[in-house]
């Protein structure tokens, strides 16, 4: 191979070599962003060029870490660095270390489309109770095709271009003044790489981190551009504690913000039964009944029987998810905890003791049991099932028919159902017993008998959708007939959104809505309420709704008061959203950066930041007494109802 220079000067060789694996990053951010060009809708060419400068400080620091022994072996001030084998060994770490980084890069194509961020390291803790990674993996190799090919393509160009420059023994010098010269060369290169690591010099300025990538942007909704995947590994590896933060003193605080729920005692309690079914994936967006305004009012979704439900079901004008993974969503519905930053049952604190909906009725003399058609153990829900309080778990291990299995991710919904429908059936009064489907998910397969059933979208989830709302038809069915049916509150949720079809829905208000549908069979508890609802309400409206008499702990609010302002919250990475008034505040660092009208800017276009101050301050009290309030709780492991409170 023709070489483009042979350079005796083995610093000149390592700043290529360096340069290089620079640019294919870069190549990296234009390929992330190509490919998912929908969740970025109008970015200009300057703005664009904007984020490809500030991407490369968090490049030159992943950069730095990933290639800090390469660096090292080639300062080292010996004439050993010019050999043949020791530069066959300098390449050999450079293709590992490097090549697993710009694969990285390629995974996050795909996974941020699930997630709405760079993904970080909590992402081994989501994955690290499956037990069949090997097929998942080559399956999403194959699924997402373009992104293995772009992956496979900055390899081969990262081996082509690496031996276009090489180094070569230099010739007779001076001795001394060699190793002079590279011996002083040590201290300046330590310090370009700590200077590089760090994003700068300044003694006042930390370390950057992923929220700094907000100054590069308009949105930040677009700092997942800035970033790249190492970095942001690097950046949530071994996570520090929360903050504990002191914006408000204890009177203040509770007047803007207080978890701690103390019934009036009003009524005597009802023993309902009570059944929540979590859907993997369900969209607000996928469901008709709740979108008659798109498309010119003409959409249809893709949910014929839930958006039947929905007609004598109580729902609510907004519902967000409190997360963007399932693992955040077990803890909002179920224990009224929600995920900031970092997801809650990975957290330095998924050990703290909770109030779990199950525990507390068990006090009332309930039965719980807890659904999830995959392998036990899977995304830990089996482990948080247990610290939550309930009683028993069922999942593909007490399945009983294991022909059921998609050969994925577990049972298909509508054999899974009729196997929860059977466990009901059997269940004595009253009893609380919630389900979690499995089908709506990647590959976006339908079992198939049912091949050409269920109607067809550009995203390929709509038709597995469509199934799982079959199944649910079906679970219905098999129910309404039972003696304790009518006696029962169902909850319909979804654990989060997926890719989205409309761009009403690619910003941070779309990607967050979800279906949140309460229902009594025969109640007047039905129609669309004017509230904000979110996954951490439904633990304290259910206790509501059953007149629970004891006090508890619960982030969220009671949907069925309307004595307060609604309100709900979540994050995206470093990013913090609020949700009141019709409006979305977006805080970074505990400053607003995004103030939007999410009723009448269904884009998000105009930011109203410092056009609205009293709307503002409002929001930002509101959001800063709920970081407060979160955060020492955790620290404190004060999540439970104390005699001192």
């Amino acid at each position: 191979m023709k070489n483009w220079l042979v350079s005796r000067n083995i610093f000149v060789v390592l700043a290529y070599r360096i340069l290089l694996i620079m640019l294919l990053f870069s190549l990296c951010r234009i390929g992330f962003f190509l490919f998912n060009s929908r969740m970025f809708p109008g970015i200009t060419f300057c703005q664009f060029i904007t984020i490809l400068k500030g991407g490369l400080v968090f490049d030159i620091s992943a950069i730095a870490y990933i290639n800090l022994f390469f660096i090292f072996l080639h300062i080292v001030p010996l004439e050993i660095r010019y050999h043949d084998i020791y530069q066959a060994v300098l390449k050999y770490i450079y293709f590992v270390t490097n090549g697993l980084a710009l694969a990285m890069n390629g995974m996050d194509f795909v996974y941020y489309r699930f997630v709405d961020k760079r993904a970080t390291a909590d992402v081994f803790k989501t994955f690290e109770h499956e037990t069949n990674m090997v097929k998942l993996f080559f399956r999403f190799l194959y699924d997402y095709w373009p992104a293995t090919l772009f992956t496979l393509f900055a390899w081969f160009l990262m081996g082509y271009l690496y031996d276009k420059v090489k180094t070569k023994r230099p010739g007779t010098v001076n001795k001394i003044g060699y190793y002079v010269v590279n011996i002083l060369m040590i201290p300046l290169v330590i310090a370009l790489v700590i200077g590089a690591a760090r994003g700068g010099y300044k003694h006042s300025t930390r370390p950057i981190t992923i929220s700094n990538a907000a100054r590069y942007v308009d949105t930040p909704r677009d700092v997942a551009l800035v970033l790249n995947t190492p970095f942001s590994f690097f950046r949530t590896f071994d996570k520090k504690p929360l903050i504990k933060y002191e914006f408000f003193d204890n009177e203040k605080l509770s007047k803007l913000y207080s978890p701690h729920y103390v019934p009036l005692h009003t009524k005597l309690f009802s023993n309902e039964n009570v059944v929540i079914i979590i859907l993997e994936s369900f969209a607000r967006e996928y469901i008709g009944a709740l979108n008659h305004g798109l498309e010119g009012g003409t959409y249809e979704g893709y949910t014929p029987f839930i958006d039947s439900l929905i007609s004598v079901s109580l729902t609510f004008n907004v519902s967000i998810a409190n997360g963007k993974k399932s693992i955040d969503a077990m803890p909002s519905i179920l224990a009224s905890v929600p995920s900031l930053e970092t997801p809650y049952t990975i957290s330095h604190y998924a050990n703290n003791q909770i109030n779990g909906l199950p525990e507390l009725l068990k006090r009332k003399g309930y039965y719980s049991a807890f659904f999830h058609g995959a392998p036990n153990g899977s995304m830990g829900f089996d482990s948080f099932a247990k610290m939550a309080g309930f009683d028993d778990y069922f999942g593909l291990n007490q399945y009983p028919e294991k022909s059921d299995f998609d050969g994925m991710w577990g049972v298909w919904d509508e054999p899974f159902f009729k196997f929860f429908a059977g466990k009901l059936n059997s269940f004595k009064q009253p009893f609380l017993a919630s389900v979690f489907s499995v089908s709506s998910h990647h590959p976006f397969k339908v079992p198939e008998k049912y091949a050409g059933k269920f109607k067809k979208g550009t995203a390929p989830i709509v038709e597995v959708v469509g199934y799982t709302d079959f199944a649910l038809r079906e679970l219905f069915n098999e129910i309404s007939s039972s003696p304790w049916f009518k006696n029962t509150l169902f909850v319909i949720t979804a654990d989060h959104t997926n890719e989205s079809i409309h761009a009403e829905f690619q910003n941070n208000f779309g990607s967050y809505s979800i279906p949140i549908i309460f229902f009594k069979p025969g109640s007047v508890m039905r129609g669309m309420k004017n509230r904000i609802a979110q996954q951490i309400d439904i633990m304290p409206t259910i206790l509501s709704y059953l007149n629970y008499d004891e006090e508890y702990i619960a982030f969220g609010n009671n949907l069925l008061d309307d004595s307060y302002e609604s309100f709900a919250f979540n994050t995206s990475g470093s990013n913090y959203h609020l949700y009141m008034k019709d409006h979305i505040l977006e805080m970074i660092d505990n400053k607003p950066v995004g103030l939007f009208d999410y009723k009448n800017d269904v884009f998000l276009e105009k930011s109203l930041i410092g056009k609205n101050p009293e709307l503002q301050l409002q929001m930002e009290e509101k959001l800063k007494a709920v970081i407060q309030t979160y955060n020492s709780r955790l620290i404190d492991n004060n999540m439970v109802v104390r005699k001192q409170e």
